[in-house]
Order: C-alpha cells, then structure tokens, then sequence
C-alpha cells in the first residue's frame, strides 16, 4: 500500500479538501434552508433535492478518496470504489439536471423520454465502463500518477456531453419559462464551467465538486425560495397553496385560523410593530408548529397541523379568549374564520372559502365553517364554474340561460300587455338557480355582459312568436346593469339583434337603476340618447332604494318609473308615509312619466297603489316569474 500511495503523491499535491468540505456543508446548509421554509414541492423540486444529494455524496466520497490515498489505510479496491462513487454521482447530478431543464420547460412527455433514454444509456455506459474498468484492471484506472488523467479524462467527456445537451435543451425551449430565470440558471452554469476551466490551468482538482453549486443556488433563489416577511414573519399565498397541497398528499389534516383586518386590506399600510409582535404570539405561544401566512395585506391565515395539535379545539377557544381580550385594547375592526382541511376534497381553494365564509359573517365576529358553509361554497363554486363555461361558449341562445317573466297589469286596460323579462340559470346538478345566486357573481368575473345578451335576444326571439301568433305585446323590460353600458358598442349590439328578429324598437324597453356617480350618470345619459330616438323605451329600476338624485333623474328621458317594494311597504305603514309616496308619484305622474309600483302582494297594495297614480302593477298578487313561454296564458290576441 505504501508503494502504490508514494506513485500517487503529484495527484495529492494538487488536491485540498476545501472545495469538497465547502461543497458538503453547503448541502447540509441547503437542506436546513429547504426544511424550514416552504417551497413548491413538485417533482421539479424532488428533483433538485436528489440534485443536491449527488453533491453532497460527490464531495464527501472524494474527501474520503484523498484521506485514503495520504493515510494508506484503505486498499486500492476501496479507494476504487469510492471514485467511482464520486464520479458516478457528478454524472447523476449532470443528468439530474437535464431532467429538471426538461420538467421545468414542460417539455412533452415523448420528448422527454427521448432525449431522457439517450442520456441515460450515457450515464450507464460511463459508470459500467469504470466499475468493468477497474475490476478487469485494464491499466486505466488504477490509483497511479500517470493513471488518474484517464478519470479526469473520462469525467469531462461526460461533463461536456451532458452540459451540452442541456445547453440544447435551453436553447431549443428559451421561450418556455422567465428569462430573467433562464439567464440566472445558465450563468450559474457558466460559472461552473468557467470555475473548471481556471482550476485545469492551475492542474487542481479540488473544486469540481464545488462546481456544482452555482447552478444549484441559482435554482434555489430563483424557482424555489419562499421568503418570510422579516418583521412579521409570514409567507405569502403561493406558499400556502403550496403548504395546502404538500399536506394534502400526505394525508395531513390542517387547522386553518384566518384573521382579516379590514382596515390594512384595501391599502399597502402595514401593520402596526405592536400588532406584529401580538400576532407572532399567537402563533408561537397556542399552537405546535404553527405557521404564518399572509395571503393578502389584511388576511393572515394560521396553519398547523392537527396531529400536531390533538387540543385544537381547547386551543382555539383559549385563542379567541385572548384575541377578545386584544379587541378590546386595539378596537380593530376583524373578522376571524376557522376550519380543518378535507383531504377527500382536492377542489376546495381555501383562501377563496374563507373570503366567500367571510361575505356572509358580520364584523368583529368568529365563525367555524359548518358543513352547511362548505355545501353552500360548493354550490358558489359550481355556479363560478357554469358561469365560466356559458361565457367561453358566447352561444346566444345557451339553453343553460333561461327567460323568465313577471306579467305586468296595466291599469288603464285592465289587461296584461307587458312584463319584465327575469334571468334564470338551469344546472344539471344544481337544478334552477336564481338571479341572488348568480347576478353578483357574474358581474364579479365579467361575465354578465354575455348574460344580458343572451336574454336580450332570448326575449326577442320571444317577442317576435308571440307577434306571429297574434298576440297584443306593448312592451318586455330587461334589466341591464352598468357593467354592461361600459361597452363602447352596447347600443350598436342591441339594435342589430332588434333588427335581426324583425321587431319594433318599441316592443323592448330597458330597465336601468340610479348612477350613483358623474361617470356612470353621462353614461347612462349617453346610452339613453343613442336608443330612445329608435323607439326603445326605458325604465328608471328600483326607485327608492338608493340616494335620489331627482335633478338627475329630470335630466334623463326614462318612460317609467318603478316604484321598489320598500315605498309599497311604506305606503302602507302609516298616513304620514303613504302622503310622502303618493306626493313622489304625482309629481313623476305631472311630469309625464309612468308609474310601475313592484312587489303588488295583496288586495291592500293594490288598492293603495291604484289611488297613488299608478299606471302599471307588478308583483306575486297577479304572478310569480314564469317562463317566458308561458306569457300566452296572459297576453291576448289581437282582434
């Protein structure tokens, strides 16, 4: 042994553990940083976890190589073993990092496997030609001054073609991810070679291994790191969702404590020092492993796991205990949601539970989320869901959008001759689904816009059969909200599906409520110009639920005014209130405007209504909404 050591001391000289000791405690480094903070747990990042396993093995195999070789304490067929080791796990982590180029760029998987099956014939063709090379003594790969070039020779044969095929791989596919990533991944790697290129001048060999980490940090800062917020110490959304995925495959039930601040949600204001500190309090001080994130300004949402936590519920009543006793120091405005994670349920978007749990609890209020919640929020879902599709199919006459109509009494004929076209969505698994369920949530994720066109021409294809079997039509109203006069070309719309069925402007009349601001008010005024001339009617909706504005109102050339339920109901309450309506009508009824009371019930309403100028009555006493198709019960035919 000590002869074979002696022909090896020019390779020792020009070797120092310091790269290789640089190289392991950066790899344990790493893997202290990936396990306490969150990261996208994807197959990518398995993938850069084994990446940093290879360097680690890498470096410490070739310590113990160099130890051996100066101590001679090992024989040549350990010391044989151990560069192959450390060889093989360069090439591991070569092709490693090929695989993780292809899976980021999302490379399909034929390609993939393709390019995969070459270089791993590779990388199996260098490892058995080093472990068959040294066992059959071939006088290439023993321990020997002149010997060791050939590992270093068969290493940057390996090294060239993998870097190579990676460098491809970039290039053929620069335009799949960011290339501010692109540019950091590939100049940590240039880094690396350029490190090799000045160590091989030098004839040194200590940094190869080290090498290596360039490329891997770029991927960590770059692609995986989650940051904590310094001072409040929380992490963002995408490390919750990822943190709500991770436990989900794994079958790990969280407890989720989300606490919003109304006041910090709406603006970048942070919150106060002393707020922090009492939210790291809670966090720290009631739960095991409990973990901080902020998914938006005002919302922190607690995470632990119940395994965890076995006295949750104890816990969470002790928390709220405390929390109140902090309300009333602070006397900040919040609102508190608590719910355990279903792992049977892969659909559920937590943050979008709580915000939809948050709309229905009242301020400064705590809720735990009932089944009753998670059955109404999949119902929310679903409704989003069909929303989506109806506005990605742009079909006119969707058979999910349903006409309904509330039949109208005009007063001076005594007959029904108009109504008031309602919308209505039909769901396979949800049945019928009113307009409370779904206006709001369409005008949230713009799509109404589709909606109201689907009923616009719904209702003229309605109008237009009714004409043809000879019924009497004065008018049908539909509702349109201010979303949908914000499109440039709304009146264009309109009067080429008016002309598209061959029916009069003025059997269709728009409904139309308040602007409640100047921009809104010139654009209904707008709107308003472009139709009315045509011959289209409009009405002025839901008189009396907001701040009139009756020089506003004056200014605008609506036909009707409808009168809410609330004003019917008031009328009705005592002498003093029903004056105060009945002047309200008179003076619309004087300056030539019609009267519409809605929400007529009972024999009362209607005779009240009648004696405060009424031209038309609307409400459950004469119909519920009806499809559209049942008008001909009512509606009559021409003589």
């Amino acid at each position: 042994m000590c002869e074979e050591v002696g022909s090896v001391s020019g390779f020792v000289d020009n070797y120092t553990q310091v790269g290789d000791i640089i190289a392991v405690t950066m790899c344990l480094l790493f893997a202290l940083l990936l396990r306490l903070s969150f990261v996208s747990r994807t197959r990518s990042f398995l993938l850069f976890r084994m990446m940093l396993l290879m360097i680690g093995i890498a470096a410490y195999s070739n310590i113990l190589v160099h130890v051996f070789i100066r101590t001679g304490t090992a024989p040549l067929a350990v010391v044989t073993g151990l560069r192959i080791v450390h060889y093989s796990s360069m090439f591991g982590n070569l092709f490693l990092f090929l695989f993780y180029y292809l899976e980021t760029m999302r490379v399909s998987a034929k390609k993939s496997r393709r390019i995969l099956a070459v270089c791993a014939a590779v990388l199996v063709g260098l490892i058995l030609y080093m472990i068959f090379g040294s066992i059959l003594n071939l006088g290439t790969f023993r321990d020997t001054q002149n010997q060791d070039q050939v590992w270093v020779q068969l290493f940057n044969v390996g090294y060239l073609f993998f870097v190579g095929a990676a460098a491809a791989v970039a290039f053929r596919y620069r335009g799949r991810i960011y290339r501010q990533i692109s540019f950091g991944v590939l100049g940590g790697s240039f880094i690396a070679v350029l490190l090799l290129i000045i160590q091989a001048r030098h004839s040194q060999s200590s940094y190869t291994v080290a090498s290596f980490l360039f490329p891997a940090v770029a991927l960590l800062y770059l692609v995986h790191a989650k940051p904590y917020d310094l001072e409040l110490g929380a992490i963002d959304v995408l490390g919750f969702d990822e943190h709500i995925r991770f436990c989900r495959r794994h079958g790990r039930e969280l407890l989720l404590v989300s606490l919003l601040l109304p006041d910090f949600d709406n603006n970048e204001k942070k919150y106060p020092s002393d707020i922090q500190q009492q939210i790291r309090r809670f966090a720290t001080s009631y739960f095991r492993r409990a973990v901080l994130f902020q998914v938006s300004n005002g919302r922190i949402i607690f995470a632990m796991e119940t395994r965890r936590n076995p006295n949750y519920e104890e816990t969470i009543r002790k928390t709220l205990s405390a929390f109140g006793e902090l309300y009333e120091q602070y006397q900040m405005d919040h609102k508190i949601v608590i719910t355990t994670t279903l792992a049977s349920d892969e659909e559920i978007n937590y943050v979008n539970l709580i915000r939809y749990v948050e709309s229905r609890i009242p301020i400064n209020s705590a809720h735990w989320i009932p089944q009753e919640d998670l059955d109404a929020y999949r119902r929310h879902r679903r409704i989003i869901q069909e929303l989506t599709a109806i506005h990605a199919a742009q079909d006119m006459n969707d058979p999910r959008v349903l006409v309904y109509c509330q039949p109208v009494l005009n007063l001076r004929t005594g007959k029904y001759d108009t109504a008031e076209a309602l919308m209505r969505l039909q769901i396979d698994d949800l049945g019928l689904v009113p307009p409370n369920d779904f206006i709001s949530l369409a005008e949230e994720h713009g799509y109404i816009s589709i909606l109201s066109k689907i009923i616009f021409n719904k209702t003229c294809t309605a109008i237009r059969a009714l004409l043809d079997e000879g019924y009497f039509v004065r008018r049908i109203s539909i509702n349109f909200s201010m979303i949908d006069l914000r499109n440039p070309d709304f009146s264009t719309l309109l009067t080429q599906i008016i002309r598209e069925h061959g029916i009069p402007s003025e059997k269709v009349a728009i409904e139309l409520t308040e602007s409640q601001n100047e921009r809104d008010f010139m654009l209904v005024k707008e709107k308003i110009a472009e139709l009315h001339d045509s011959g289209v009617k409009f009405y002025l909706d839901d008189f009396g639920t907001g701040y009139s504005n009756f020089d506003r109102i004056m200014e605008l050339p609506f036909d009707i005014i409808k009168f809410d339920r609330s004003l019917v109901i008031a009328s009705g309450a005592d002498a003093e209130k029903k004056t105060m309506v009945s002047h309200l009508a008179q003076m619309f009824n004087d300056t030539h405007y019609s009267i519409l009371y809605e929400g007529v019930e009972t024999d009362s309403d209607q005779e009240r209504c009648t004696e405060m100028c009424a031209r038309y009555l609307q409400g459950y006493k004469f119909s519920p909404p009806i499809p559209i198709e049942r008008l001909r019960d009512y509606f009559e035919k021409t003589a």
